[in-house]
């Protein structure tokens, strides 16, 4: 009988999806496992290579006598280690799944770029990265936003730190990851799959490894531009250890790891208000917010792993990790309102096509901000797994998993001017549109002069009922999430003796998940005067410059000395801004799955795959606030905030068929069908209610134009199912080290969720709140129509991908140690919303995404540049008040690029030195007003970013 647990013999034909290999320390014995690589029991198709050989060795006819000779003795250990090591293990694991994947072992991770996993999975076919604070932080995959995609961590779903379901990358600490592996294709064991894709993230298996190692790194980080503000930091660091090791016969293994990181980050950052139409039919900038914006982050992240195989047919795994991240924005400014306030545009500007470029506002009034913006998440992950193998066929196993993330922010403006609104002197300001689509000013106020503003309202922005308004001197948002889910999954299985199946799985997966939103908003007023000097305390010795945009310097102060020495806050509750934005849901999700491995043969051929079955019931519930009674005035009464819930339960059953049809030892196609869903957004489950009742609507009986009304989101919101069809050839040379692949594939949408519609919905529970008895008796129906989010969306989205790894000692011997990784695909959508007959855009869809990477590698020197492109697209950015809003975001090329040297003998083996260079064009991230793309609305400058380190392990 084969050995149920001999790694060499597991790793050799590994045909499901496994962790990779461990961060600089990628070192396996030659011919045997890649080092840390295991086909994990939740992976989905887990010990899939035992089965394999168990199971496939019977249908060839093979005995119980060739399984035992084909066990070898061990073989002495060769160290491989090196970027082109890690693409052959990849290449490898691409190869034997029988999922159509994507993957990237741990050598690549923490090697270009550094800044986390997010930048190294946009290099992978078809998936593009949204960088948001200089970081890639959402993945697309094949077109679609993080809103249409999953993430596990070692084959468990992940909560997340957003306000939403999609994933953060930046979160996860890259030195601490064994590997990741990106699924196009799904199979029935693939809990919480994800309709675009399922990103699994892999931590090391000491096991598997197979001996000790320690690595231990250090980089210094550094931004081109030096600290934009003068109480920031220019300089960075990355630090951390893993260490790995076996015990009781290699019964007995541990992981340990710790990540610790303080990364800044520069950017000049034009924001636009918008663009209206002046009187002669031009567009003209309505107003501006430009900041320079200096951001920090720190954070810490650690990991533990126990192992133990006590026998060879009891398996069980114990996972913890913990990420901690401190994020700090300092943002300094000047807020100018100009077509859209009381500033007048003077004759003699310039327009040209349509767009006034160059001209004069006179009048103008600025806002000075010093702003400050302060988040704080947790991240914590723990997993059990326990697998038992009896009776020579039978395998059990259960895994139980919790996973919770809480994010705390304090969003803190501070507004100074030369007066509160009608008073103080106004500016004469000349603007110019650059090429860029960045607008600079010429100013005639000198915005350094601290006699010349004081802390005040200089629009008369202040909450509340005229004609006593607040007098708002800032504002702060705080939001704060919390995020967790429970998982218990039972799953059993048995080898066939079959012709057609070899292997049969069932189980049952149960999970809770409960997400709540909370957010504490303030008017920052000044205790009665509408003005107050700026203390000489908060005023920092230097200033802040924005000479991007034309002016030198502004007044440059502490806004946390005002917060906690000056402002009085006033909730919003005590305003008639009194809109409610409190939200939880919480999702009990049954799965009950079956899959059936096949491994036969059709026309001579080898067929391998799988076909199974999900059945996934859903509970789903959420609780809100509705606003009672009529507005108040500001600081005069406190709002009156009832609580609503609403919910609904439902069925989805998801087929997946996986198939590969092997032409020869290098050379397959594969085919897969699933229908797969996802989720709504959390954010439009929100059960809160915006109410509206119209007395002069009382007796109508027609729900369109009835007394009750209300915008908010929809708890009975159904998940997007896509039902998707792939197909790909793939063709392997270069002794594992190189292949070509031709991939397309089309997903048929329903129920897409249109985000801006309107249902009919039953207000008769509020109807006591609004009406006495005898107007009940004259109300003509209680149906009234929700301005909120439905199912009525439908289409497709279909593409095409292209991938070739080619080491060029393939083309000519003279060029060995030098190749090149390229990618590209093309994609293309049509989804239909409601009646309306023309397609939207669909969010985080790029026509074209295009990588490459060209690398050379040879006696322990390596170097790489990196490319990534992809073409326009809708992403998701910030909004005012703590909000999320999608806008068009321009195509964008950024080149990272790496050098580094390991000493493989004498006393320093073992040590790498390493230069990299992240963002070396220093592209921007730029948001436009379609469909112009000068009408810039976000652009965002980060300049180049440096590190250098060195790493040692042994």
């Amino acid at each position: 009988m084969a050995n149920r647990r001999n790694p060499g013999r597991l790793l050799a034909c590994v045909s499901g999806v496994a962790i990779l290999t461990l961060i600089d320390a990628g070192a396996a014995p030659a011919g045997a496992a890649p080092a840390g690589w295991e086909a994990d029991a939740l992976a989905p198709l887990q010990e899939a290579a035992r089965n394999q050989d168990r199971a496939g060795g019977k249908k060839a006819g093979e005995s119980e006598d060739r399984e035992r000779k084909e066990e070898k003795p061990a073989i002495e250990e060769i160290v491989v280690r090196g970027f082109r090591p890690s693409i052959e293990r990849a290449i490898e694991l691409k190869k034997m799944s029988t999922s159509i994947i994507e993957a990237v072992s741990a050598e690549d991770i923490g090697k270009l770029p550094d800044v986390s996993i997010g930048e190294t999975l946009a290099r992978l076919p078809g998936l593009a990265a949204q960088r948001l604070e200089g970081r890639a932080q959402v993945i697309s995959i094949r077109g679609l936003g993080p809103d249409f995609s999953t993430a596990l961590l070692n084959g468990r779903e992940q909560v997340t730190t957003s306000d939403n379901r999609g994933v953060e990358f930046d979160q996860y600490p890259a030195e601490l990851l064994g590997g990741v592996v990106v699924y196009k294709t799904p199979d029935a064991t693939l809990i919480g799959q994800g309709l675009a894709g399922t990103v699994d993230l892999r931590t090391i298996r000491p096991l598997a490894f197979g001996h000790r190692r320690l690595t231990a790194i250090a980089r210094a980080e550094l931004n081109e531009d030096g600290s934009l503000n003068p109480d920031a930091s220019a300089l960075g660091y990355r630090v951390g250890a893993t260490y790995i090791d076996q015990f009781m016969d290699d019964r007995l293994g541990i992981t340990l790891g710790v990540a610790i990181q303080s990364t800044p980050t520069q950017i000049e950052q034009f924001n636009a208000w918008g663009y209206p139409t002046a009187p002669d039919g031009n567009l003209v900038l309505g107003g501006s917010k430009p900041f320079v914006k200096s951001d920090d982050l720190d954070r810490i992240g650690t990991l533990g792993t126990i192992e133990f195989a006590p026998s060879d047919t009891l398996h069980t795994t114990l996972d913890i990790s913990y990420s901690h991240f401190d994020e700090t924005q300092i943002l300094r400014g000047i807020e100018f309102p100009l077509f859209w306030s009381a500033a007048q545009l003077q004759p003699g500007y310039t327009a040209r096509d349509g767009l006034i470029t160059d001209g004069t506002f006179a009048g103008v009034k600025g806002v000075m901000r010093n702003d400050r913006n302060d988040r704080n998440a947790d991240l914590f992950n723990v997993g059990w797994n326990l697998r038992y193998d009896f009776a020579e066929d039978w395998g059990f196993e259960t895994d139980i998993s919790y996973s919770r993330a809480d994010r705390k922010d304090r969003l803190l403006e501070s507004y100074s001017g030369t007066g509160p609104a009608g008073t103080g002197a106004t500016d004469t300001l000349g603007f110019h549109q650059q090429k860029n689509g960045v607008f600079t000013y010429d100013p005639t106020l000198d915005y350094a002069d601290t006699s010349l503003f004081v802390l005040t309202d200089p629009q008369g922005w202040g909450g509340g009922a005229k004609p006593n308004p607040l007098t708002q001197a800032g504002f702060i948002n705080a939001p704060k999430t919390s995020d967790e889910l429970t998982h218990l999954r039972f799953m059993a299985d048995r080898f066939l003796d079959s012709s057609v199946f070899d292997k049969a799985t069932i189980g049952i997966d149960l999970s809770r998940r409960d997400k709540k939103r909370r957010i504490a908003q303030n008017f920052l007023t000044l205790g009665g005067p509408t003005s107050l000097p700026i203390p000489e305390a908060a005023l920092l010795k230097k200033t802040t410059g924005l000479k991007f945009l034309g002016i030198p310097a502004q007044v440059t102060y502490d806004p946390l000395y005002l917060l906690r020495n000056v402002y009085v806050p006033v909730p919003i509750q005590l305003s008639s801004f009194n809109v409610p934005q409190d939200w939880s849901v919480r999702e009990d999700v049954l799965v009950a799955f079956t899959k059936w491995d096949i491994n036969t043969l059709v026309g001579g051929l080898e067929l391998v795959g799988n076909v199974g079955v999900q059945a996934v019931y859903t509970d789903q519930s959420s609780e809100g606030f509705r606003v009672a009674g009529a507005e108040v005035g500001a600081g005069t009464a406190e709002g009156d905030f009832i609580p609503v819930k609403d919910g609904d339960k439902y069925w989805r059953f998801l087929p997946s068929l996986n198939l590969i049809l092997r032409l020869d030892e290098n050379t397959q196609i594969r085919f897969g069908a699933a229908r797969t869903l996802a989720r709504a957004r959390m954010d439009q489950l929100n059960a809160s209610l915006a109410l509206s009742a119209n007395f002069t609507r009382l007796t109508s009986t027609d729900p369109n134009q009835a007394f009750f009304s209300a915008s908010g989101g929809n708890p009975r919101l159904k998940p997007t199912i896509s039902n998707q069809v792939d197909l790909s050839f793939e063709h392997y040379f270069a002794d594992g080290a190189g292949y070509i692949a031709i991939a397309g594939f089309y997903k048929d949408l329903q129920d897409f969720i249109n985000p801006n519609d309107a249902f009919l919905f039953d207000f008769s529970a509020f109807i006591p709140d609004f009406l006495t008895p005898e107007q009940q008796a004259m109300l003509g129906t209680p149906l009234g129509i929700v301005s909120g989010p439905t199912n009525n969306g439908h289409g497709n989205i279909k593409g095409v991908e292209g991938t070739l790894t080619l080491p060029f000692e393939v083309v000519a011997a003279p060029l060995e140690g030098f190749g090149v990784i390229l990618s590209a695909s093309y994609t293309d959508s049509k989804v239909i919303l409601g009646d309306n007959p023309d397609p939207v855009t669909v969010p985080g869809l790029s026509k074209w995404v295009v990588n490459s990477t060209v690398y050379y590698e040879k006696s322990g020197f390596q170097a790489r540049v990196s490319h990534r492109y992809r073409t326009k697209f809708l992403g998701e950015v910030a909004g005012i008040s703590a909000t999320r809003i999608l806008r068009t975001v321009k195509s964008e090329s950024v080149i990272d690029a790496q050098i580094s040297y390991t000493f493989e003998s004498g006393p320093l083996k073992g040590l790498t030195l390493l230069a990299q260079a992240n963002n070396l064009t220093n592209e921007p991230f730029v948001t436009f007003q379609e469909p112009d793309p000068r009408l810039v609305i976000d652009h965002q400058s980060f300049s180049r970013t440096y590190l250098f380190g060195a790493s040692y392990s042994f």
